[in-house]
């Protein structure tokens, strides 16, 4: 009778096939930290962009918040200031009261972040006002200047709110 000793060899593979599972969990781990990862830095990349794109939304909100309130302060303030072209050569109360309360309506849009476009005697520029028409140009005017202005445009911090209405010299 044979009797059936193991072979050095044979303890060797057993502990092989226990190495290799091993091994084998070991990449798969790997593999699955690596995914982890992975998933973790696109998160906080996208956390970032929505942080950045807050902020910017904020930013522009502080910034342009009160353009359609100064929308319709517009007219008022093209009113008053034709009421003011109409009391040309007028004293009184009336007068200073218009004067006043345009200089007062002004530092409000001032203070709100808005500038008036008034382009008189400057270069015409179609990013800042619109056109109404062409004219000869007067004595000391270069063609391409804007010879009057028939309402004064405003801006709101770099963006146009509204382009000043002008008439540009030929040329």
């Amino acid at each position: 009778m044979t009797q059936n000793t193991p072979t050095p060899e044979a303890p060797d593979a057993a502990a092989a096939a226990p190495e290799a599972d091993l091994v084998a969990e070991l990449e798969a781990a790997r593999l699955k930290a690596a995914e982890n990862f992975d998933l973790y830095m696109r998160a906080r990349a996208e956390m970032e962009n929505v942080r950045r794109r807050a902020e910017e939304d904020v930013s522009k909100a502080h910034k342009y918040g009160i353009e359609s309130f100064a929308e319709g302060l517009l007219p008022v303030a093209d009113s008053l200031d034709k009421a003011l072209e109409a009391s040309t050569g007028q004293v009184g109360p009336m007068r200073d009261g218009l004067e006043l309360t345009a200089r007062q309506l002004a530092e409000a849009l001032r203070n709100g972040g808005l500038k008036q476009i008034n382009p008189v005697g400057e270069r015409f520029d179609p990013h800042t006002q619109q056109a109404i028409a062409v004219v000869p140009p007067p004595p000391g005017v270069a063609g391409g200047h804007v010879v009057a202005v028939l309402q004064k445009g405003w801006m709101i911090a770099d963006r146009i709110l509204r382009p000043a209405l002008v008439t540009v010299a030929q040329g």
